[in-house]
C-alpha cells in the first residue's frame, strides 16, 4: 500500500571521468526519462553525439566510470559515488521539474488528515463512452481528479487499465461511495493507497 509520497527537485548533471573535455566526449548514457528531461540542451551543445538509454542513472555513471568517452546524466551524489567529474551541472530544460517518489507499506497504515490524495486502479472493456461512466462517481461526489492515465491490459484484448489519484481519503465516505460505485462498472479495481498530499517540495 502506498503510505506517503514525496516531490523532490531533479537536477540533473553531465558527469564524466575527471579529465574529459566536452569534445572527448563519444557517448551519453542515462535512464529514458533523464534523457528526456535534457533533450533540449543535449541538441544545443552536443548534437553529434550519441545517447544510451540505460536501466537506471546509477547504472549509467558506473559506465562513464568504466568506458573511456562516455558520460552519464545523474546527479551530483553520483558523481562522489563513482568518483565522476562533473562536466555542466543542472542541464535539464526545465528547472523547476519535480521528481514523484511514494513510501510503500505491508498494509494500509495512514489515517485521514483533511489533506490526502488516494491512488487507484481500475480496469473495463472496451465500450463507447466507458471511461466517461466510470469517472461519473467521482464528480457527483465532489471528488477531484489530480491523474489519469489509460495503459492497455496485457494478455486481455480489448481491455485498458486506468492510473487515478484522487483528492480524499478511501475512508472518507464520499471517496467510499464512490469507488464502490466504480468497482460495480469495472472489471477489476484495486485501491493502491490513501496518504498525505506532500507539499511541492516534499
Amino acid at each position: 500500500q502506498i503510505c506517503a509520497e514525496i516531490s523532490l527537485p531533479v537536477r540533473h548533471n553531465l558527469l564524466a571521468r575527471a579529465g574529459t573535455g566536452m569534445s572527448g566526449i563519444k557517448r551519453i548514457v542515462a535512464h529514458p526519462q533523464a534523457l528526456a528531461q535534457c533533450r533540449r540542451w543535449l541538441a544545443e551543445h552536443l548534437p553529434a553525439v550519441a545517447t544510451e538509454a540505460e536501466s537506471s542513472n546509477a547504472r549509467a555513471a558506473e559506465r562513464a566510470r568504466a568506458e573511456e568517452g562516455t558520460a552519464a546524466i545523474a546527479g551530483e551524489a553520483a558523481a562522489e559515488t563513482y568518483g565522476l567529474a562533473v562536466l555542466s551541472p543542472a542541464i535539464n530544460d526545465e528547472p523547476g521539474n519535480l521528481t514523484r517518489f511514494v513510501v510503500l507499506a505491508a498494509r494500509d497504515t495512514a489515517r485521514p488528515t483533511g489533506d490526502d490524495k488516494t491512488s487507484i486502479l481500475f480496469s473495463v472493456r472496451d465500450e463507447v463512452g466507458i471511461l466517461a461512466r466510470m469517472l461519473k462517481p467521482f464528480a457527483a461526489h465532489g471528488i477531484d481528479l489530480i491523474k489519469i492515465e489509460s495503459r492497455p491490459l496485457r494478455g486481455r484484448p480489448w481491455e485498458y487499465v486506468f492510473y487515478l489519484d484522487l483528492k480524499g481519503h478511501r475512508r472518507e465516505r464520499r471517496v467510499e461511495q464512490a469507488l464502490a460505485e466504480v468497482g460495480r462498472g469495472a472489471t477489476r479495481l484495486k485501491v493502491l493507497g490513501s496518504y498525505p498530499a506532500a507539499p511541492p517540495e516534499g
